[in-house]
Formats: structure tokens, C-alpha cells, sequence
């Protein structure tokens, strides 16, 4: 803008718009209305072609990829909706095999919006099937609210379940107070255990809390929200990843608090797990041949490239993961769902059309089946619902990166 028409824009004068001449000259008017006609002709033209480009960036998403593809990111095979209630919304689900059913417990609310919902409203419901492919009934509530003055008067949410010897072990997260703030840095783990998979569920210890962050200021989780919890059994020893922010860093990273019981107490150890400065969230450990894997989300695609995709980090002792080994743990929805149409989808929450939540069922120590929820409903309905998704695991396969995969296997067939 010139010193001279700031000038008259303070003096209140009106200002000619851009391409527009004010003058009584016939030929200088229909000059100028030309201009704006071929202004709007060369817009109309480009708006197929600005469509188009959407839809490119949209399926090129993956084109950035800067860490290799696990054997699970090549191997998904799309199945279906696992979950779907028209009256609730849903996110996430832990699978469990037990007495020839396949049980998924997810959280659910009755509101149509994810945010703030689902940290108000929130509560743990149980489904069973046949197969692990479905379909899904809904069976039972497990967990709601206290409505107490407990860690988790509100909003139970984000269930972890897994059986440990002969007791059902369900981990989850919830809060005092749902308004921000003090969310969310007051959230924090829960857990409730059963003999049952139907229940009933009773919370351990006096309200359920099992984990919070550090109190020495010192500590790496000091003063941050505790959450998103997965918990391994490690011969003894138990295992409580979680997602927290790590002091001076942006993000989010994954850390893990060791017990010699199940029910604790918990102890944070001293540094995080994963990257600093990366947004991941909702991990899931599972064990994969003789390797630890922690699959996570990776939001922004800091990790692996992949805006909304997953990544795999894989460790040998679950307490220290290689960067080497990192790796695409999957990839974006449209990537699997050969009927994805970005015309029919409804976006309820979410800029990306990603998978959340990701959790995985192992059959006979394999991964076999991924359950995952989307903020983007891709069949058109109104409400969000989990997916699942075929893992068809091929001979050779494994939890490293196929270079080292290969590296290991001649390194054992030499030793023999």
C-alpha cells in the first residue's frame, strides 16, 4: 500500500479497489469492466484444477515418507466397521480373545461432537463378536464418572484392557475437572481389574489412581498430564507406557513407569522414550517375535513423513528403542479403504483422514488384527466408529526393518 492511499484511507476517503478506475471515460470504464470479467472467467476455470490439486495433496500425503514401511503398514488389509451405535459416539478399542469371543472395550459418549465430549461424557463400553472381525454387539458399561472428588469424576476414557494371569485388567484415563483449564494437565491413569471379561469391574487402591507425573521438579514429567496408557507384562515386572510433555520440549513423547506389581506402585524412570519435539499420542506395546514394538500415532508426520499415519518404534528390552529400527507403522485411511471418497466422507473432528487410536490383537503371539477409530466417518454417517483392519503377516516378516531383518536372519543362518 502507498504513503498515499494510507493517507486517504485515515482521511476517511473513499479508496478505489484494486482494478478498478474511477474516470468518465467511456472507453477506460468498459476497459476496466473487461478486467473484472476475465478476472472471473480465469477464477471459474481455476476452480477445477484447485479441486484437483486438493484431492492430489490429499492422496500424496504419503509422498514425504522419510522412514521405511513395517511389515504391518505393507500388510493391512481394510475390513470394515467394527464398531457403529447411532446414538453414541466412539473412539478407540482394545481387543481381547477370551473363551472363543472377541471382547473390544471402547469409550463412547452420547453427544454427536468429539471435543470437549469426550473429556466431559465420556464412558468404557463392552462389545463382543465371534471373530474378531465382527459383528459387534454392545454387551455392558464397564466404567463411568465417579461424580466424586476422585482422579476420574469425570470421563473415563481411552481403555487399555488385557488379561494378566487369571485377572482382566483394564487401564484408563480420566479427570477432576473437564473445563480448560485445569485440563489437561490434570488427567491422569486409572485401574480397575475383574475375574471376568464381563465384569464386574472394581477399581484398584482407594479410587483407581495408579500413575501420575513426577513430583521432583526436576523430573522430565514433572508437572504434565499422564495419559494414554499400555501395559505389558515383562516376566514378572510390569511395564506402564504413557504419553506426557517432556520439560523444555514441544510435543509429545512416551515414557514408561516400572512395578513389581501389578497394582504398583508405579516408578517413572528417568528419560522419556521417544523423540523429543514430535506430536505422538495413543500407543499400543505389544510384543513381536523376541522385540518390543510401541505403535503411535505420528499427527503431523514429524517422524515418519506421513501427516496422520502411525509409527512403529521397536526396542529389545521395552526400556530403550533404537531410532534405527524406527519405522511406518501405518499409513493414511485411503491407503487401505479402496472405496474412499473424499465426496462422501463426513468430517466430524480431525483435519486429516487418518486413523486414531491405534490397538493391536495378537493370535498365537502374532499381530493379526488392527482396531482404530477416525474423527473422519468415511461411509457418509453422522457419527465417528471404529474400524478394523487385517494384519496378513507373510513368511519372512517380522518387526524390523526388512535391511535388518535380512541382516539378522544371515547373521543366524552363518551361526548355524
Amino acid at each position: 500500500m502507498t504513503s498515499e492511499k494510507r493517507a486517504r484511507i485515515y482521511k476517511n476517503e473513499q479508496v478505489p479497489a484494486a482494478g478498478e478506475v474511477r474516470s468518465g471515460n467511456l472507453v477506460t470504464k468498459l476497459g476496466a469492466f473487461m478486467m473484472v470479467k476475465i478476472a472471473q472467467v480465469a477464477l471459474f476455470a481455476s476452480l477445477p484444477l484447485l479441486c484437483v490439486a486438493s484431492v492430489r495433496a490429499e492422496e500424496s500425503a504419503e509422498n514425504t515418507v522419510k522412514r521405511p514401511m513395517s511389515a504391518i503398514a505393507q500388510r493391512l488389509t481394510w475390513v470394515g466397521v467394527a464398531i457403529e451405535e447411532p446414538d453414541y459416539t466412539i473412539w478407540g478399542a482394545s481387543p481381547l480373545c477370551d473363551g472363543g469371543k472377541t471382547h473390544l472395550y471402547a469409550a463412547r459418549w452420547p453427544e454427536a461432537n468429539v471435543d470437549p465430549a469426550w473429556r466431559k461424557s465420556s464412558e468404557v463400553a463392552h462389545y463382543v463378536a465371534h471373530t474378531p472381525e465382527g459383528p459387534f454387539g454392545f454387551s455392558d458399561v464397564v466404567l463411568t464418572g465417579t461424580g466424586r472428588d476422585t482422579s476420574d469424576r469425570f470421563a473415563p476414557h481411552n481403555p487399555e484392557v488385557l488379561k494378566v494371569g487369571n485377572t482382566y485388567v483394564l487401564l484408563y484415563i480420566g479427570n477432576d475437572d473437564y473445563h480448560q483449564p485445569p485440563h489437561p494437565l490434570n488427567q491422569r491413569i486409572g485401574m480397575a481389574t475383574a475375574s471376568s471379561p464381563y465384569g464386574p469391574w472394581k477399581r484398584v487402591g482407594k479410587d483407581g489412581l495408579i500413575l501420575e507425573s513426577s513430583s521432583d521438579p526436576a523430573h522430565w514429567s514433572f508437572g504434565s498430564h499422564v495419559v494414554n496408557p499400555t501395559l505389558l507384562d515383562m516376566d514378572g515386572q510390569f511395564y506402564l507406557y504413557f504419553k506426557a510433555r517432556c520439560q523444555g520440549h514441544e510435543g509429545m513423547v512416551y515414557g514408561v513407569a516400572v512395578a513389581d506389581r501389578l497394582e504398583g506402585p508405579y516408578i517413572i524412570t528417568g528419560e522419556p522414550l521417544t523423540t523429543r519435539g514430535v506430536m505422538i499420542e495413543d500407543g499400543c506395546v505389544f510384543r513381536c517375535g523376541d522385540r518390543i514394538c510401541l505403535l503411535t500415532t505420528d499427527n503431523h508426520g514429524s517422524v515418519t513423513g506421513i501427516r496422520g499415519g502411525g509409527v512403529l518404534w521397536v526396542s529389545d528390552d521395552g526400556l530403550h528403542f533404537d531410532p534405527r529400527y524406527t519405522q511406518v507403522g501405518y499409513k493414511r485411511i485411503p491407503a487401505y479403504y479402496g472405496d474412499y471418497d473424499r465426496n462422501n466422507v463426513t468430517r466430524i473432528y480431525g483435519s486429516d483422514p487418518k486413523l486414531e487410536r491405534p490397538r493391536i490383537l495378537l493370535i498365537k503371539g502374532e499381530p493379526r488384527y488392527l482396531y482404530a477409530p477416525s474423527g473422519w466417518n468415511v461411509t457418509g454417517g453422522g457419527r465417528t466408529v471404529c474400524h478394523v483392519l487385517r494384519i496378513d503377516l507373510e513368511p519372512g516378516d517380522g518387526p524390523l526393518p526388512k535391511r535388518e531383518q535380512s541382516s539378522e536372519a544371515e547373521a543366524a543362518r552363518a551361526e548355524k
